[in-house]
């Protein structure tokens, strides 16, 4: 039986019904998480064996009653082959931990739902030794500096209508930028943070802290959201300690679906305002800084663009997710005077793989340019040695091992942006056990 599943984005699940065959492009295994048909409505899917509702397994009985639960386990040997800081390997890796609560079904409360995430990382911290600001292997540096098991995620999502939702509590915001050939949290597509999700944002916006966000949904979509955050990443510890206590962030994000050439895509407008006070740089997971001093400066903000395009796409109800490959870009600009990213560039191409017999096999190619504050550059290129512009190439290919494994190898080409630091050449191999 294959289980039909959707995305949490900022929690607002995003339903795929087997029945009807209506299918969202943006989701992926890796990012799929609460199973919202019934098992009884599959099995009445003409694609769908009719005697799978007597095979049911445990994890399918849970979903039945409105428990969901995933887990992953994400390996990565990386090295530094030639340039960079200096040429060596290392081992690091990620595990990943999340349930879903269908309230309606175990409390009676309808249409309310509970996400709840773990995770921890081990081994190296964002990557080899190359000098780049933008870390090669995002998924060692989350959810923080340390080793602990951190819960990123006690989020509720409140539907008031099939058209409206809210989420409150805890969330880490690495879903919300998400994009068909280019997000996957750096597990099940590109690694390079520069390929998961737009830089420009993470002054702005923490990692993991607590907030609300209300959601306008259109053929289960969601179309717009906005959000008020707190401005302090709270991904070691639950936060009502630290509410607004440096002032809070306000994001806004247009998510419309396209239909060139009668293919899926997306384009995404989003912006973010913060009113903290900022008094240094560095302290991100999602950046390889250290930190420094800036003179003082309140308020801070980015704007941001997101477009994926499918190019070839099969829509096969019978398969879990669409099949096919497309183009994606992103760009953004943000506020110099507090932002070390002041602006960003990327676009690439990714999707399944056009060989014969290993259509589940993925594979990516992307670009990506960052660009460091021209008012800061004073500061970094004293303290941190940071020149005012970088660039760099990932590719990669995801075999399909098995229903449950992917083997990817990885290369990346990087200029680190940085003084005296010749381009850092990177080959990878990571391992992503999930179920």
């Amino acid at each position: 039986m294959k289980s039909f599943t959707c995305l949490l984005s900022l929690g607002i699940p995003v339903a795929t019904h087997a029945a009807s065959c209506e299918f969202s492009p943006w989701l992926t295994n890796a990012d799929a998480e609460v199973v919202l048909c019934s098992a009884e409505e599959l099995c009445c899917d003409s694609c769908i064996d009719e005697d799978c509702c007597s095979e049911l397994s445990l994890l399918e009985r849970m979903a039945e009653s409105g428990i969901t639960f995933n887990a992953n386990l994400y390996q990565m040997y990386q090295g530094t082959a030639a340039g960079g800081v200096r040429q060596e390997f290392d081992y690091g890796g990620h595990g990943d931990y999340i349930a879903n609560l269908d309230l309606g079904k175990l409390a009676g409360q309808e249409g309310l739902f509970l996400k709840l995430r773990a995770e921890h990382r081990f081994g190296m911290r964002g990557g080899p030794p190359d000098g780049v600001i933008l870390p090669s292997a995002i998924s060692t540096s989350l959810p923080g500096d340390t080793d602990d098991l951190l819960l990123t995620n006690v989020l509720f999502t409140q539907f008031l209508s099939e058209e409206f939702a809210v989420s409150f509590g805890k969330l880490d915001t690495f879903d919300s930028d998400q994009n068909a050939f280019a997000s996957g949290r750096g597990l099940s597509q590109f690694s390079n943070v520069a390929m998961v999700v737009n830089p420009v944002a993470f002054r702005t916006v923490p990692y993991s802290t607590l907030g609300v966000t209300f959601s306008y949904l259109k053929d289960k979509e969601p179309i717009f959201n906005f959000s008020v955050l707190n401005t302090i990443d709270t991904a070691s510890t639950d936060g009502f300690g630290q509410l607004f206590d440096q002032g809070a962030t306000l994001a806004a994000e247009t998510r419309l679906p396209t239909d060139f050439g009668g293919k899926p895509g997306h384009q995404v407008l989003g912006a973010t305002w913060s009113s903290r006070q900022y008094t240094d740089l560095g302290g991100d997971p999602r950046l390889s800084v250290t930190r420094v001093g800036i003179p003082q400066q309140t308020g801070s903000w980015s704007v941001y663009w997101n477009a994926d395009q499918y190019l070839i796409y099969e829509d096969d109800c019978c398969t879990e997710e669409a099949r096919g490959w497309g183009v994606f870009g992103r760009a953004g600009i943000a506020d110099e005077d507090t932002n070390l990213v002041e602006y960003f560039l990327s676009f690439g191409v990714g999707g399944n793989a056009m060989i014969h017999g290993r259509e589940q096999d993925y594979f990516g190619i992307g670009w990506y340019q960052v660009g460091s504050s021209d008012a800061l550059n004073p500061i970094t290129a004293n303290a941190l040695n940071i020149g005012l512009q970088g660039q760099g190439i990932e590719m990669y290919y995801r075999i399909q091992a098995t229903d449950y494994l992917q083997i990817t190898p990885d290369v990346q080409i990087l200029d680190p942006a940085r003084n005296g630091i010749d381009t850092a050449y990177l080959f990878g191999l990571r391992a992503l056990l999930a179920f």
